[in-house]
């Protein structure tokens, strides 16, 4: 049976990093980013266009679902709220999968040194850090599995992961 993979956590915690890794060990795969939905220039965020990032994300997790080519199918976006999971999921019910729903916590200070790694790269602006980290303490309480990110390469984060898959039945 597919399955289908929800990475989450707040920004700069390494959900990027972590899923392309995966894609290296889960095969035959696929990988979406939610942020590239919203790669758009202004970045506006309206009803408008928060329904048609969403439209195109749960058309293209339909669309690998139902390919016959691939197993695994991996999503990651910054999901804080178990309705952006419902928003997600619900139009895609008439698929079969199995589930598996993961966040990436880590401390604070850990998460603090990415995202200056990324300021000092220019992969960030700065501003990122006064969003993301009141954002952490939310995905500790959410219905995921907890892969705790903070002195662990994104390759032992991918290999726990695939792991947890490999021997679990999934959710629903």
């Amino acid at each position: 049976m597919k399955k289908l993979i929800l990475v989450n956590g707040t920004m700069g915690v390494g959900k990027s990093t972590v899923c392309r890794e995966l894609l290296k060990i889960l095969t035959p795969g696929v990988y979406l980013d939610g942020d590239w939905c919203w790669n758009m220039n202004p970045f506006v965020v309206s009803e408008e266009n928060k329904a048609m990032v969403e439209g195109n994300i749960t058309y293209l997790l339909k669309s690998y679902l139902r390919n016959s080519g691939y197993e695994y199918v991996v999503f990651c976006w910054v999901m804080h709220q178990e309705e952006i999971f419902e928003q997600i999921l619900s139009p895609l019910r008439e698929c079969e999968f199995e589930l598996h729903k993961f966040s990436l916590v880590c401390t604070e200070k850990a998460l603090r040194k990415r995202i200056m790694a990324d300021v000092e790269t220019g992969a960030r602006t700065a501003d990122v850090l006064e969003r993301s980290i009141p954002r952490l303490a939310l995905y500790r309480n959410m219905d995921t599995m907890k892969i705790d990110v903070s002195e662990i390469s994104a390759r032992q984060a991918a290999e726990k992961i695939a792991g947890i898959i490999r021997n679990s039945g999934g959710i629903e």
